[in-house]
């Protein structure tokens, strides 16, 4: 089985990251702790640049760009925070971007995507393919096309969020004995597990994916790549990948423990119980590794134990948030 980077990837992309993302800090709180009954690290995404970890991967793929391509451009596909992150790092780079993004993405999305200066491709997610459309512009502009997670730079630079992770757990002397990740196509998992495993052996990580679209739950636990029916549906906006990477999949079958798969109506509560308690907006996507650990999809079996949740985006319409929110007051 090939894999696609090495440590020494995540590493390099930390570096080329330094100065321009956010090392986001790992917070605790003593309600969720409560709560859960042991010692919970969070680790929250939310704070990076473009509100989600997505900038990461997308600045680590686009600051290697020569002088040539950087005036040529860039294209990728994304229903919203790959898109944003591409579109800030282009910003940064002085790198033209255009993004395909679904007519139906969160509206905070396409405006952040629109506010960084990109230009916005508009398709149907359950008629037409993103691939195709984003291929076809990318031999028409001549632009680098920059996949949303099946890419080894990509991966890499999502990786220095398990790097981060573990490295802060470690000064914290808080070694956890899980970390709860949300999962889409992967990239996050990959190269987060990867990290975690190299500086923290003796801690699993869980990729975390919606209920209809647990595909990579599936595929671990078949050995095959196993894809989403398109009749599924999810608030989890940021996580509706068709099926596992051809990249990402590889690394998280080597690298994981396993995968969990949480309802709507789970990470509703924990998109509330991150606002209430931990006073952080969290977009649906973004709260499934919170809302394993509240629905127990983990045993908690000994109160000394530690456990890590990567809170992956924060960018939530607001009538949806709100939804969230009065429903459960």
């Amino acid at each position: 089985m090939t894999i696609a980077i090495k440590f020494e990837n995540i590493t390099a992309a930390a570096q080329r990251l330094e100065g321009a993302a956010v090392h986001t800090p790992l917070l605790e709180n003593a309600k969720l702790n409560k709560v859960v009954g042991c010692r919970v690290l969070i680790k929250p995404e939310i704070l990076q640049h473009a509100g989600s970890f997505k900038f990461r991967g997308a600045y680590n793929r686009l600051s290697q760009l020569n002088v040539d391509e950087k005036k040529r451009g860039v294209v990728a596909w994304s229903s919203g925070n790959h898109a944003q992150g591409i579109a800030a790092a282009a910003q940064l780079l002085n790198v033209n971007a255009t993004i395909v993004m679904p007519k139906d993405a969160p509206q905070i999305k396409v405006q952040n995507t629109l506010s960084y200066g990109a230009n916005i491709h508009f398709y149907d997610r359950y008629t037409e393919s993103r691939e195709e459309i984003g291929r076809a512009l990318t031999e028409e502009k001549g632009a680098t096309l920059v996949p949303s997670y099946d890419d080894p730079d990509v991966i890499a630079g999502q990786g220095t969020v398990g790097l981060e992770l573990a490295q802060q757990a470690q000064a914290l002397n808080a070694i956890p004995k899980k970390v709860l990740i949300p999962c889409g196509g992967g990239g996050l998992c990959a190269g987060s597990a990867m990290a975690i495993s190299q500086i923290l052996p003796n801690s699993e990580v869980w990729a975390v994916e919606p209920q209809d679209f647990n595909d990579t739950q599936r595929s671990l636990a078949s050995k095959e790549y196993q894809s989403n029916s398109q009749e599924s549906r999810s608030i989890c906006d940021a996580l509706l990948a068709p099926t596992p990477g051809s990249l990402t999949f590889p690394i998280n079958q080597q690298y994981l423990a396993g995968a969990l798969a949480v309802t709507d109506e789970q990470v509703q509560e924990a998109v509330h119980f991150a606002w209430k308690h931990l006073k952080l907006v969290v977009e649906p996507g973004g709260a499934v590794a919170l809302a394993a650990l509240l629905s127990g999809k983990i045993d908690v079996t000994d109160s000394s134990e530690c456990i890590g949740v990567v809170l992956s985006g924060g960018n939530v319409d607001p009538e949806l948030f709100q939804q969230c929110i009065q429903n459960r007051e």
